[in-house]
């Protein structure tokens, strides 16, 4: 079996959190190797396989997955199944694993560290989700107050380039330095939501379009790639 590398969270508390990367899987062709996403053309065979072994990379059970089908909205769910239409999901069920899919978008883990029981998110982050409150939601599913936060892979501010339909607003809320030369810097713009929610901010500050061999990218591969994902458990 391929290695199967992860970029893990050393979360604080009884939490299990990793990013996965492109590698370590069975999938062929611009899906190479370990594509999470079977809302892809990639085999669906392949994409439970790749699920199954991410799932026992990080201890857990892939008939126990829940996720949305994300519409790069704002809502975030309860974890009680599959495919419900939303960009997060949360639980305080122990064991229960959450899987969020991205390929330039931000994965974002938020825990609850305010001593109350333990309860993690998933959260899927992308421009128009961040304006409309996918942070600030995924805060007051976990009850507000404490919580730590951290930023995955995704798109950064070195290859980001926007329009003026983008730039506008995130200037507007976040300040005219969130957008230089036309590239937006969605990982400062996460992480100031996040911080204004109240949490401690992790970012790892990796760019999937810069990483070819570590990520897909929806931007850098035209749209036809796979999806990395972040994966996370109340243990």
């Amino acid at each position: 079996m391929a290695e199967l590398p992860l970029f893990p969270w050393d979360a604080p508390g009884p939490y299990v959190a990793a990013f996965s990367t492109r590698r370590g899987g069975v999938s062929e062709g611009p899906f190479d190797s370990l594509n999470l996403g079977k809302l892809t053309a990639d085999d669906p065979g392949r994409v439970a396989e790749n699920r199954a072994r991410l799932c026992a990379a990080v201890g857990t059970d892939d008939e126990l997955l829940c996720f949305g089908r994300q519409v790069h909205g704002a809502d975030v769910l309860r974890a009680e199944g599959q495919g419900e239409p939303g960009d997060g999901v949360w639980t305080e069920e122990r064991g229960k694993p959450l899987l969020v899919f991205t390929a330039d978008c931000l994965p974002v883990a938020l825990a609850r560290a305010n001593g109350a029981q333990p309860a993690i998110a998933a959260v899927h982050v992308g421009w128009r989700g961040l304006l409309a409150g996918v942070v600030e939601n995924a805060a007051g599913a976990l009850g507000g107050g404490k919580f730590a936060a951290v930023i995955g892979p995704g798109i950064g501010p070195c290859c980001y380039d926007v329009g003026d339909e983008v730039a506008a607003p995130f200037r507007a809320r976040f300040g005219p330095g969130i957008v230089r030369d036309g590239k937006l810097d969605l990982w400062t713009a996460t992480e100031q939501a996040l911080q204004a929610a109240g949490a401690e901010v992790t970012r790892l500050d990796l760019c999937t379009s810069c990483n070819p061999d570590l990520f897909f990218s929806h931007r850098r591969e035209r749209g036809t790639t796979g999806r990395q994902g972040l994966i996370a458990y109340v243990t």
